[in-house]
């Protein structure tokens, strides 16, 4: 449902910092779930006045059934149990949206992202960047290989085809898919990025990932002197997972 995103830069405070991933971490179970609230709020002051309208708006309206059909022994503790339901379900929504809101926009967002996608891909982070800060991750999975790009439209044009090159000499006959992300035409905004992912088609057999994993070891890092201090890492607030019994 939520899952956590990679290690945080030292000196880099996120637009999340009272919400970082130590401090929830650190913290009990009903105050992650506070934190995780007040995230939400930052991001969206709605958002949880819709999860509380949605989750008692289910339970009145089960109420109200159960009362005038005689069912009310069935059908209010449905609705109670339907309404937590509803409203964990449309929290972890919007939990999950501030957690994009919250990276968005930052060096290495797209490789958080990728290091924690759910299933079995191997993830290198700034295998090519240039000058600009425009940098190129990779992904290999069963649907092959994915390259993603973070910087300018003009510099990560020629970035990607650089790589895409590069990796197609070891990776034969293996679907390669290049992606930028933004808000642009043909970019991939970052909180569409792992359902991007997901959908892509499962060619490979684990063996066949495996030993493609191998031969891309052999590839050198292609990158030049940036003008910055290279983002080391960034890190999405841990959330907590609601338990439904």
């Amino acid at each position: 449902m939520l899952r956590s995103m990679a290690r945080t830069s030292k000196k880099q405070e996120s637009p999340a910092a009272p919400g970082s991933a130590e401090d929830l971490a650190k913290a009990g179970r009903l105050k992650q779930m506070r934190m995780v609230a007040g995230l939400v709020h930052r991001a969206n002051p709605r958002a949880l006045p819709i999860v509380a309208a949605s989750g008692l708006g289910t339970v009145v309206i089960l109420v109200v059934i159960g009362l005038l059909t005689g069912l009310a022994s069935l059908l209010i503790p449905l609705g109670v149990l339907l309404g937590l339901l509803v409203a964990v379900v449309l929290f972890g929504r919007f939990a999950q949206a501030a957690q994009y809101s919250a990276i968005e926009g930052q060096p290495g967002a797209a490789a958080a992202v990728l290091e924690n996608m759910r299933g079995n891909w191997t993830v290198t982070p700034a295998i090519a960047a240039n000058r600009n800060m425009d940098v190129v991750h990779r992904a290999v999975g069963r649907p092959g290989v994915v390259l993603v790009g973070e910087g300018s439209p003009t510099g990560l044009a020629s970035l990607l085809a650089a790589e895409k090159k590069r990796v197609a000499r070891v990776a034969y006959e293996v679907p390669i898919f290049d992606y930028q992300i933004g808000d642009g035409e043909s970019q991939v905004p970052i909180s569409k990025l792992q359902r991007k992912l997901m959908r892509l088609p499962r060619t490979l057999k684990p063996a066949a990932v495996s030993d493609l994993n191998h031969r891309l070891k052999a590839l050198q890092p292609s990158l030049q002197a940036p003008k910055g201090p290279m983002p080391r890492n960034v890190r999405q607030p841990k959330m907590p997972r609601p338990k439904m019994r």
